[in-house]
Parts: structure tokens; C-alpha cells; sequence
């Protein structure tokens, strides 16, 4: 089959009634396409397998994961120009690739077929989850969810990241990823800076970080304000490179890390609580327990900073979305909510929201600085881990920047208040300024 790629060029856009926006390769040799277009190499024919009996996105994910096929080109290119017809045209797009249900597609779907080969498809790739049965969002799922994303290894996230091992999205100036000078170290210690500064934490109050990670904002909030700072997470392995970081910093007097369920802390009241990527694992099903339970570990007058991931309301508006790669391969179980539905949620649980900020465009501006990292350190990262696992983390982190460069999706810190009895919020009145 010396034409392969022609061909399936043919039938993609007699199937999906579209041209292909992306050059392919086929296994063969043979190129078609757009001759500028980054190229999409399918290296061979079980990829199309995976395509038949997974059409669309998780088809092309295992394809991926696997390496069966690979980009030859600009990743952000190919993914920007896939996303206007794979994700974006919502069930008209979804319809069309499911081949054999429209009588009219039939043909080009068996002529498909043919080139594919033999069924079945192979099984899905090893990094896939495994979930266990049962309810969402049980204590002893929720802890196995955190474990397969964030029990990847610490050297793996050191290579990621970087030095400030933030796992969130950072704070970026005016110049963007323009200025050299100002890295991506930078910008996340100006994040960290900015969530305590609205909290306004001051010497001897007490903090509490839900989901504290690697235990960074808890050194800055230690080291810079002056805070108390009790950090939970579920993950072991943070834990453990936590502890380590405050011990070298001397800083064991002032914080301590807790292996510890949020739902589970019950030493309040806190001064003031972080949240910060953490809430998009809690769930529908929980949110307002969530709500409910940061509400009660506050004092009179305590704030709330949640930093969290949100999706664009569509004819579902109202309703809790999961990504089906994202929650095979990156985060099982986690969901995305439109802003306002997590704002009323808050507000029910008694909070008074009184600031809210988007920052969607520096998290696209992270996850390039990520993604260039994991490029820069590919043959240690698939050392530490495994080919699959790194190629998951490649296109998740490429595809989440693409998605909000186009809007797809956002991010937002909340700043709520429990206010007291008497409407006394404690904030001051031109609070934007936060306290520079």
C-alpha cells in the first residue's frame, strides 16, 4: 500500500465532511496534505484500530500514549488546528466520526476498515487507570486518583516544573514570556505572593493549604509572612519532598505536612485557607460538602483563596464536565465546572465571594514553559518514569495550553470571606491593591 496516506486522507475528510487541516504520514512513506501543515505520522495501522473502535478523542490518546503515532512539526500547531473539528463542533463532530451509524458513511467506513486490519483493537496502553467500581469521590478512591497522577515520582515533576516545584498556574508580567529575565520561577513565587497577600496573612496566623503539594506555598507563606501553616495533601511521595524542603529550611517550627484527607482536618478554626488546584478533584457529588467544610474550618472574618480550573458553560450550563484522556491518563475522576456554578456553590456554603480573577492566560503561558522542560529533560523524564507516561504528560500539558489559548477553558482565584454576624468583612475597601 504505497498510497496509504492519500487514502486515508480521502476517507477522513469524506467521513468527518471537512478538509484535514494536517498533513499525514503514513507508515508506508507516503505524505498527503497540506505541504506547511505540521504532519500527524501514524507509524502504523493498529493506530487506525484504535480510531474504529474509540473515535475521536481517545482513540488519538492511546494512539499517542502508545506511540503509534507522533507529530513532525509544532505539537501547538497540529492540536490548535485538530481542535476546531475534533472538540469543538461539539455533537455534530462527534456524530460524524462514529462511522457505521450513518448509512451514507458506510463505504468509506468499510473501506477504512480494510486498511486498518484485523480487529480486535490492541488493549489500551499500561498508563491508562485502572479504577476501582463503585461510588465517586469515597476517601479511598480520591486517594488512589491522587496517587496514579501525582505518585509519578518527584525527579519526574523536578524536571517538569522546575525549581519552584508549583504545580499551578503561575503569575506572569506584563511582558509575558517576553522577558527573559523573568522566569518561570518568577512568576510562581509571584503567584504564591499574591494569594497571600489577599488572604493577608500577618505574622502568627494560622493557614491552612488544602492539597499543599511539594510544600511550596507553605515555605512562602512561612518564610515571607510569618504563618502557621498546616499542609494536607494525599499523596506520600509530596509529603515526604515537602518535609524534606522545610527541614533544610528551618522551618520546622512553623509548618507542618499531614498525609491527610481534607474532609478529615479538625483543628480549626484557621485564619485563612489556600486552595490552590486542588478543587477540580473534588467532584460534583462533593462540591458543596467541600464548600460546607472549608466554611466550618474558618474563624469569623476568614478568607479563602480557591484557584481552580474552569470550563465554559455550553447547553449543559450548569453541569460538572470530565474529559474522557484527561480522566483515563491524568487525573481519574477530576471535574471541571463553569465559574459561576462554583462561586454559588460557595455562597451557599455561607461564603460571601468578594473578589474573582481570571488569570487564563498565564496558565497557557506555564504549560509552554512546562512543556519546553519536559522536551529539554525528555530522555531523563522517560528514565524516571516510562515513554508512555512522559508522552502523556506532553500532550496533556500541549493540549490544556491550547484550550486556554482558545478559550476553552479558564482559571480563577475566588476570594471569599466567612463573614460574621453584622456584615463586618474585615476587607479593605480598595482591596485590589492587595496590600502593595
Amino acid at each position: 500500500m504505497a498510497d496509504a496516506a492519500l487514502r486515508l486522507t480521502t476517507l477522513a475528510e469524506e467521513l468527518l465532511g471537512v478538509p484535514l487541516p494536517v498533513r499525514i504520514r503514513a507508515w508506508d512513506g507516503s505524505e498527503s496534505g497540506p505541504p506547511d501543515a505540521p504532519t500527524l505520522i501514524i507509524r502504523n495501522r493498529r493506530a487506525l484500530r484504535r480510531l474504529l473502535w474509540k473515535p475521536g478523542e481517545m482513540g488519538l490518546a492511546r494512539a499517542w500514549v502508545a506511540g503509534e503515532i507522533d507529530v513532525d512539526g509544532d505539537l501547538y500547531t497540529l492540536l490548535d488546528r485538530l481542535a476546531g473539528f475534533i472538540w469543538e463542533r461539539g455533537g455534530d463532530a462527534k456524530d460524524r466520526v462514529h462511522l457505521v451509524r450513518d448509512p451514507r458513511m458506510r463505504s468509506a467506513a468499510r473501506a477504512f476498515l480494510r486498511i486498518a486490519g484485523p480487529w480486535p483493537p490492541p488493549a489500551p496502553p499500561a498508563e491508562e487507570v485502572r479504577r476501582r467500581s463503585g461510588a465517586l469521590h469515597t476517601r479511598r478512591r480520591d486517594k488512589e486518583a491522587i496517587s496514579h497522577h501525582y505518585d509519578v515520582g518527584n525527579d519526574f515533576y523536578e524536571l517538569v516544573l522546575g525549581p519552584s516545584m508549583v504545580y499551578s498556574c503561575a503569575y506572569w508580567d506584563e511582558d509575558g514570556d517576553g522577558d527573559a529575565a523573568f522566569t518561570l520561577e518568577d512568576a510562581q513565587r509571584d503567584k504564591l505572593d499574591l494569594i497571600c497577600r489577599k488572604l493577608g496573612l500577618t505574622e502568627g496566623e494560622r493557614l491552612l493549604d488544602v492539597g499543599c503539594g511539594w510544600g511550596s506555598m507553605a515555605l512562602h507563606a512561612a518564610r515571607e509572612y510569618g504563618a502557621r501553616v498546616t499542609g494536607v495533601t494525599l499523596s506520600r511521595e509530596q509529603a515526604t519532598y515537602a518535609r524534606k524542603r522545610i527541614a533544610e529550611e528551618g522551618l520546622t517550627d512553623r509548618i507542618e505536612i499531614r498525609v491527610q484527607d481534607y474532609r478529615d482536618v479538625r483543628d480549626g478554626p484557621y485564619d485563612a485557607i489556600s486552595s490552590i488546584g486542588m478543587a477540580e478533584h473534588v467532584g460534583s457529588v462533593r462540591y458543596r460538602e467541600y464548600a460546607d467544610d472549608l466554611y466550618a474550618l474558618l474563624k469569623p472574618g476568614g478568607r479563602l483563596l480557591n484557584h481552580q480550573i474552569a470550563r465554559r458553560p455550553e447547553r449543559d450550563e450548569g453541569q460538572y464536565h470530565i474529559d474522557p484522556f484527561i480522566d483515563a491518563y491524568v487525573f481519574p475522576d477530576g471535574e471541571l465546572a463553569p465559574l459561576g456554578l462554583t462561586v454559588a456553590t460557595l455562597e451557599e456554603a455561607g461564603f460571601e465571594a468578594r473578589d474573582v480573577e481570571s488569570i487564563r492566560e498565564h496558565y497557557a503561558l506555564t504549560l509552554r514553559h512546562w512543556v519546553g522542560n519536559l522536551e529539554k529533560h525528555w530522555d531523563r523524564a522517560v528514565r524516571s518514569t516510562s515513554p508512555g507516561r512522559a508522552r502523556v504528560w506532553r500532550l496533556y500539558m500541549a493540549a490544556s495550553a491550547v484550550s486556554f489559548e482558545r478559550n476553552r477553558i479558564g482559571v480563577n482565584q475566588i476570594l471569599a470571606v466567612k463573614t460574621p454576624e453584622g456584615g463586618s468583612s474585615g476587607m479593605p475597601l480598595r482591596a485590589r491593591a492587595w496590600g502593595v
